[in-house]
């Protein structure tokens, strides 16, 4: 399944979101390839670093989520997004939200952005937390 099947196989008040944040992510940073595999259980769109899950966009029966492995290991910009996005729930490492308006996309776009000049691979690979 590719990541167009997966969101054509959403709910079509959803597919036009998540095609955005697809977009979004494969434009703002080149260091990743998404493929549609399952994580916790469930089917999702993960976008991986030299192997390594940075970023995955699920959509589940009561919302949707953007994980990104970014926030999770940096408190500064996992902060910094909680303030600019605050109808959107955080979580450790995932941001869970119903629509666009909990989540604008210029904000994602720079979300995206900060995260792209971080290495997943390797601070994984080097034990490291920036």
């Amino acid at each position: 399944m590719t990541p167009s099947d997966y969101i054509q196989e959403q709910a079509e008040e959803r597919q036009e979101l998540l095609t955005s944040l697809h977009h979004l992510i494969t434009g703002n940073d080149d260091s990743v390839v998404p493929a549609v595999e399952s994580m916790m259980g469930k089917q999702m769109i993960l976008y991986k670093e030299r192997g390594y899950m940075k970023y995955g966009l699920a959509a589940v029966k009561a919302y949707m989520s953007l994980h990104c492995i970014s926030i999770y290991m940096n408190p500064a910009l996992h902060a910094k997004y909680v303030a600019l996005l605050p109808s959107a729930k955080f979580q450790k490492g995932c941001i869970n939200f119903n629509n666009s308006s909990e989540i604008p996309l210029e904000i994602i776009s720079a979300l995206i952005a900060d995260c792209s000049t971080i290495s997943i691979a390797d601070m994984l690979e080097n034990g490291k937390r920036k």
